[in-house]
């Protein structure tokens, strides 16, 4: 019989409603049942005992709010009676012993990638057109129309000929209700037949930073370009700069170094004010694009070992089931892949609050232990400085769906780290060396300047969840959406890649579905499967200006 609610740990006070419940209705879990005095709306709460104003709310076995007022047993929990608060942490590690789980079944396991010089792999191989300066935007954009057609990377957009369509019917009727008669056909999405086949394409990257603000900030930049450059995913790159701007071409080439002393893929710079035109700074721009592209083909796939793996966990969209299947879903990947030797990186700073010492214990050393609870506090205060705090991390979509608090919203996102070791906690733009365990990349919430941050610091796929649907994807990292649910599976099948609402049903464990999703990441790795974000052109890219995002 499907379960109907759900406690997350024995201590929780906070159960969620698996389907919509109704006044008067009885429920129950092994241990003990609820009469609910209300409609509670799938995903969302209700309190499980008579609290008190003030008193503590606890899911996932730690506190994740306060109440605001009295709040009766099968009452629901809403921003209007739950405020968020979150325990106090110490920077104390070891203390929690992990136990690996059985990976006989992934032992000599490869997928095809591409081998490089240091010894990694790509699960995709491009080339990369960058700017160091906002100023070059418009030279991108131009490199991109003409070289992305000539070499065969150019998509076949439906809105083209929907476009086309809607200028004939204006001009053959000549009034907009013409326009009502034009529908959107089915059109040809993917790519045509490449000049090089073995390349995947060409990326360019377009941004807003480099000048203007802070030396940190172009600092930083040049240290995510870096990352870009030094990806495994990344065959090679253009890089185009002005020549006055903060972000110089010293800091990149300083940045590549400290990122990676061997580095010697090939890289072409070009400086506009170095040269004598426009014009002719592109031609040469180009040229060299096009030879780049043409030697990047000289790469084929070739088996390589699942310990190559390192893959960014991230959440987005998240609803109230996020915490209680898609979530734990890709943690029990995450502690697959690293008892394989693989590498996992988990980020979001802003959504770890109330889990940071479960965090902290996991650290493989105090020193690790202490930079985490470092860079938290840090963030932490800079938020408030402005004004605002962790608190005011949940978006009104993920309130709707029962995230009423940061810490709810934490403690489920965290689950996505599994329970594996941390081996490393990094800072914006360095590089994730260090397999067996999960890295802790230091970077804000927001969508896409964290899945642009964990491809600077060297995930070759990402791992996105997501409760209500989100198209984000990244120029140089295969981005799988996983979905918490399946409605939204069946309602938005263009943007989802693979569904854990049998979770949720009973239909399949745990277990179950992490292999699932571990051998259709290997298939992904491996140019078996084509992800729908990169199917749609999904390339965001947003640099992280150093200071508060949520």
């Amino acid at each position: 019989m499907k379960s109907l609610i759900q406690q997350i740990h024995q201590v929780d006070d906070a159960i969620v409603a698996l389907q919509t419940l109704h006044a008067g209705q009885h429920v129950a879990t092994e241990a003990r049942g609820w009469t609910v005095r209300e409609e509670i709306p799938a995903k969302h709460k209700f309190a499980a005992r008579d609290f008190k104003d003030g008193d503590k709310v606890t899911m996932y076995g730690v506190t994740v709010g306060r109440t605001r007022g009295p709040v009766p047993e099968g009452a629901l929990l809403t921003t209007e009676n739950l405020v968020h608060a979150a325990d106090p942490f110490v920077p104390e590690s070891g203390l929690q012993g992990w136990i690996a789980p059985d990976v006989q079944q992934w032992r000599g396991r490869t997928f095809q990638g591409f081998k490089r010089s240091d010894g990694r792999a790509g699960t995709a191989n491009l080339w990369l057109v960058v700017p160091l300066v906002f100023c070059e935007n418009r030279n991108i954009a131009v490199m991109q129309s003409a070289l992305n057609r000539a070499l065969g990377y150019h998509r076949n957009s439906p809105y083209e000929s929907y476009a086309q369509d809607l200028v004939t019917n204006w001009l053959k009727h000549g009034e907009a209700g013409a326009l009502e008669g034009v529908s959107l056909g089915a059109g040809q999405r993917g790519l045509p037949q490449p000049l090089f086949p073995n390349v995947g394409g060409v990326k360019f990257l377009q941004h807003t930073f480099g000048c203007g603000g802070t030396r940190q900030d172009s600092d930083a930049l040049c240290a995510l370009i870096a990352g870009y450059l030094n990806n495994p995913n990344v065959a090679g790159a253009t890089v185009l700069s002005l020549g006055c701007q903060h972000a110089q071409i010293a800091i990149l080439e300083r940045e590549i170094a400290r990122q990676n002393p061997g580095f010697n893929k090939p890289l072409a710079v070009f400086e506009q004010q170095k040269a004598k035109s426009e014009n002719d700074m592109l031609e040469k721009a180009m040229r060299a694009t096009f030879a780049g592209v043409a030697a990047a083909n000289l790469f084929k796939r070739e088996p390589c070992p699942i310990s190559q793996l390192t893959v960014g966990v991230k959440c987005g969209g998240s609803d109230g089931f996020s915490g209680i299947s898609a979530n734990p879903v890709v943690g029990r990947l995450s502690d697959l892949l690293c008892a394989s030797g693989g590498a996992s990186v988990l980020s979001e700073f802003p959504e770890l609050c109330g889990a940071e010492q479960d965090l902290c214990r996991r650290c493989e050393t105090p020193e690790l232990a202490q930079r985490f609870a470092e860079c938290m506090s840090e963030y932490d205060a800079q938020a408030k400085a402005c004004g605002s705090g962790f608190d005011m991390n949940p978006s009104p979509g993920n309130i709707r769906d029962g995230l009423i608090t940061d810490a709810i919203k934490s403690a489920g996102a965290a689950t996505k780290g599994g329970s594996a070791p941390i081996v490393d906690v990094l800072d914006y733009g360095s590089p994730a060396v260090k397999r067996g365990g999960v890295s802790l990349l230091y970077a804000p919430g927001n969508d896409v300047e964290c899945t642009t941050a964990m491809a600077g610091s060297g995930c070759n796929l990402i791992l996105f969840t997501t409760g209500l649907g989100t198209p984000t994807g990244n120029p140089i990292c295969p981005t799988l959406k996983i979905s918490t649910n399946t409605e939204l599976a069946q309602r938005m099948p263009d943007i989802i890649d693979f569904d854990t609402g049998a979770l949720i049903r009973g239909e399949k464990t745990l277990q179950g579905l992490a292999e699932e999703l571990l051998e259709f990441s290997l298939r992904t790795a491996s140019g078996e499967t084509v992800p729908k974000a990169v199917e749609l052109g999904q390339d965001d890219f947003i640099p992280w200006k150093r200071g508060v995002s949520l």
